[in-house]
């Protein structure tokens, strides 16, 4: 039943429906980010300017779902041959996680400059914004809250993509027959929704990390360095309770369940299609 796309189709299919999903929902993203940042949804900028990021986030798209698949494809592969079909759940689980801690290492810096661009009121651009992180924090700077992403990531990837497996599995049992890329896309965005409210204070966490700043005080807490998770999340919980910790979560849901649809649904259609090739 189950089809294990190539490595060059996984790169293409990848790409194509990160590219695609990240266009199409990219206003929903900025205000699910200005929501959970510090200074407030009006502060960050409110409904204006809600396109503002998208450059650096269609730049890290393709690569970033790219290299995703291509690494949970290989080792779903891998894994699979080494501990046989009672293990399934284990080797998808393990094949997320892979897969996410690789994408991280491209999809951080675009993440960092994102966020602060779309929650920017200044007329910086992408350029000045990479030019001043560098300038002010190094390589550092591009990769801070790289530990709050793999803490979202990976816990998230972990619930959709062994959710993502078994509903397809469940499809197919049913039917008899192989499952169609439109009942892929189906039971992506009912896997991606579920994971996207659960995981919902660790994005909380992972966007106050990346716009924190001393001058601004976004936590409402005398740090003087930047704050790691359990720290932030404390921060938050004091002074905002249960809601801050779940700022954002309609916004992340519907982003998240539109966007596996969408998603699951370009890759399913592209898997197909070049398979057929």
């Amino acid at each position: 039943m189950e089809r294990v796309p190539s490595f060059t189709t996984s790169i293409i299919a990848g790409g194509a429906a990160g590219l695609v999903v990240d266009l199409s929902l990219f206003p929903l993203d900025t205000l699910k980010t200005r929501l959970q940042s510090a200074p407030g949804f009006w502060k960050s900028g409110g409904f204006k300017n809600v396109y503002r990021g998208i450059v650096p986030a269609a730049a890290g798209s393709v690569p970033c779902a790219a290299l995703f698949f291509c690494s949970y494809n290989s080792c779903k592969v891998n894994l699979g041959n080494l501990f046989g079909q009672d293990f399934k759940p284990f080797v998808h689980l393990v094949s997320a996680s892979v897969g996410e801690i690789a994408a991280c290492s491209l999809r951080v810096p675009v993440e960092v400059i994102k966020q602060r661009l779309q929650t920017s009121i200044t007329k910086k651009s992408a350029l000045q914004l990479t030019i001043n992180t560098w300038h002010e924090e190094g390589i550092r700077g591009f990769y801070r809250g790289f530990g709050s992403t793999i803490l979202r990531e990976v816990p998230f990837s972990c619930i959709q993509f062994p959710l993502w497996e078994i509903l397809k599995t469940t499809w197919y049992q049913k039917s008899g027959r192989s499952v169609h890329p439109w009942e892929g896309a189906v039971c992506g965005a009912l896997a991606g929704g579920f994971a996207a409210a659960i995981t919902t204070p660790l994005d909380v966490a992972k966007t106050r990390i990346m716009l924190y700043s001393k001058s601004t005080g976004p936590l409402a807490a005398p740090f003087q360095k930047v704050p790691n998770v359990t720290e932030t999340l404390s921060a938050v919980y004091r002074g905002e309770g249960i809601q801050g910790l779940f700022s954002g979560v309609t916004p992340r849901v519907t982003w998240i369940t539109i966007g596996g649809l969408i998603f699951f649904g370009v890759y399913e259609y592209s898997v197909y299609i070049l398979d057929r090739r």
